[in-house]
């Protein structure tokens, strides 16, 4: 049977006997190196210098390089978790739009981009100087960015109709996304992928038929290829499977040219190398402010372009 820890007596009080911070009825003559407070041999820490107490080496270890990613943040515990996150919201709303009719889906109305709005074909579907207007009720009208939803911007990077084009889309997420974020942390992973998704969407404002829909996430993707192609740089790693995946994602969009986006795929690249720039090149003193607002201001930029570009549509 354990027996209790003897309580100091009161000549050892008197005499100011120090005892353990953590144990207070335990004397002890060893204090922590780095805050000076007595510990007992049951909270000695082995430090590079004497003893420490469990509070400093836990301290330590927060600030340590081992907890810290490459280009600065939290390492992340399992980097997996938000490319599992990324997956798992593609594939509700691919449950959602197959539900609900398809190709047909409102679902796929509302959040597919569209650079510009029109009228669904039907009786009442006139134009006015080339531009199609809805004349009666019974013509539903589809809305684009230049009829204010700029949500699509970014509901199309998480939007697929065909189960082909999500189940490819979401292993290349599953492949490339948790090497990203185990380089550069989760909020720095996802910084840069919805930056990407957004560099796509406003190269297809610009580029792409106004009255064509696009969806997928195809153009994050391609941030994340650009992306790890440019920490791959920096770092001096060997990068010939990523230049092999993104040639064989460049012929890939130019066989299937007529199908696929192009102009989402080169833009979320752009977007993946300009993301992962202001993060990778970012100075040491005050990285974070640095990495920040360089993302932010990014984004900024990128919707602006969108909206002027729907803007001028109207």
């Amino acid at each position: 049977m354990t027996q209790p820890p003897e309580r100091p007596t009161a000549d050892q009080a008197a005499a100011g006997v120090p005892t353990c911070y953590r144990h207070p009825d335990r004397e002890t003559w060893i204090r922590c190196q780095r805050c000076d407070r007595p510990i007992c041999p049951d909270c000695m820490r082995d430090a590079a210098v004497g003893f420490q107490c469990p509070d400093c080496v836990k301290q330590a270890n927060k600030g340590s390089r081992q907890n810290r990613a490459m280009y600065g943040g939290e390492r992340s515990a399992d980097p997996r978790l938000t490319s599992f996150v990324i997956i798992g919201i593609n594939a509700l709303v691919w449950l959602a739009i197959t539900a609900t009719g398809g190709n047909r889906s409102r679902v796929v109305e509302l959040f597919a981009l569209r650079p510009n709005g029109y009228c669904a074909p039907g009786d009442g579907y006139i134009y006015d100087q080339g531009h199609p207007l809805c004349a009666s009720p019974a013509v539903r009208e589809v809305a684009g960015v230049a009829d204010g939803a700029w949500w699509q911007l970014m509901t199309s990077v998480f939007t697929h109709v065909e189960i082909w084009h999500v189940a490819l889309n979401m292993f290349a997420v599953f492949i490339l996304g948790p090497t990203l974020e185990g380089i550069v942390g989760r909020t720095r992973f996802l910084a840069i992928y919805l930056v990407s998704g957004l560099a796509s969407s406003a190269l297809v404002m610009w580029l792409s038929f106004e009255y064509g829909a696009t969806v997928g996430a195809s153009g994050a993707i391609f941030g994340l290829l650009g992306a790890l192609l440019v920490v791959a740089r920096k770092a001096r790693l060997n990068a010939q499977w990523l230049v092999q995946n993104l040639v064989l994602g460049a012929v890939i969009t130019v066989v299937g040219w007529r199908m696929i986006s192009w102009q989402g795929h080169l833009g979320g690249f752009l977007g993946g190398v300009a993301a992962a720039a202001i993060v990778a090149y970012a100075p040491k003193a005050q990285r974070s402010l640095v990495q920040w607002v360089g993302l932010g201001a990014l984004a900024v930029v990128l919707v602006v372009l969108a909206l002027v570009r729907g803007a001028s549509l109207t």
